[in-house]
């Protein structure tokens, strides 16, 4: 089957002189966007509770290493170290921080993601509430808080990653596992999603975009492949919702907001370039 990439590759500018947030950055999915974003000209506050290496309760990554790969390819980070799942976190003061420290908040990623896959007797209360405090709550609290200087300049970006698992469960068995143990993960990413498309409509004709995009496959990412087996023909290249991110972070607010997209979707119908966190290569995927 012949290959083929995407389209002629992206400058490597589209966010230079913006600052951005992205929750969940010390591994993973949150830091492939920060990168990438880093890798555009961002001055990128990246947000978790790993901060140092070895702190991830088992899982590789962290904060300070994220910082170091995205200075040496050339750009600025500032880790902050905040606890979202915990109701007491201080959103406000993370933007409050990053404004102090970068300047004013272009664009919001809400990354950070609560994920368990438990039947219903298996789930604690606190285990549900730790859901919906990050996947809904905190991306809430942090678009209020990072609202009134968008509102300001007339301009702002709000890029929400959810998941599939939000849609309506398709029929049959190749679903139906994975449907019946997300009880706090698939309803509260559908809230996001909803939450997206409300925001969206009371910020229309003010310059701020807010989307939504989700992985079209799944992504082999440091939390996924210590919860499950993961085929490589269930996988899409991490890059691929890196870049699907930063088109929604540099898109026209009048033309793109209230989406609810795919990555690998989304690219293709705008026949846009995956290219590789330091933004230097394209990343050449089968179709």
């Amino acid at each position: 089957m012949a290959r083929r990439h995407y389209c002629p590759p992206a400058m490597r500018d589209a966010l230079t002189g913006k600052v951005a947030i992205v929750t969940g950055a010390s591994r993973g999915i949150g830091a492939a966007i920060a990168r990438r974003f880093a890798a555009e000209g961002a001055r990128v506050a990246i947000v978790a509770r790993s901060l140092e290496p070895g702190s991830g309760r088992h899982l590789a990554g962290s904060l300070a290493e994220v910082a170091q790969q995205i200075t040496l390819d050339g750009g600025v980070a500032l880790p902050i170290l905040a606890d979202l799942s915990d109701s007491s976190c201080d959103r406000p003061g993370i933007v409050a921080r990053v404004v102090a420290e970068l300047g004013p908040v272009d664009v919001l990623v809400n990354n950070a993601a609560a994920c368990f896959y438990l039947s219903v007797d298996e789930t604690s209360e606190r285990r549900l509430r730790v859901a919906y405090e990050v996947n809904v709550l905190t991306p809430y609290l942090l678009v209020k808080a990072a609202l009134p200087s968008m509102r300001a300049r007339g301009a702002g970006w709000v890029v929400n990653i959810g998941t599939v698992l939000a849609q309506p469960a398709p029929p049959g068995p190749k679903w139906s596992a994975q449907y019946a143990r997300s009880s706090t993960y698939a309803p509260s990413k559908a809230a996001l999603n909803r939450l997206t498309e409300s925001l969206a409509a009371e910020f229309a004709g003010q310059g701020i975009a807010v989307n939504a995009v989700a992985p079209e496959m799944a992504v082999a990412t440091e939390g996924a492949t210590a919860m499950m087996e993961l085929a490589p023909e269930w996988l899409e290249p991490i890059e691929a919702l890196a870049e699907a991110s930063l088109a929604l972070a540099t898109c026209d607010p009048d033309r793109e907001s209230g989406l609810v997209v795919k990555s690998l979707s989304y690219l293709r119908e705008r026949d846009r370039t995956i290219l590789s966190l330091d933004g230097r290569a394209p990343l050449v995927v089968a179709p």
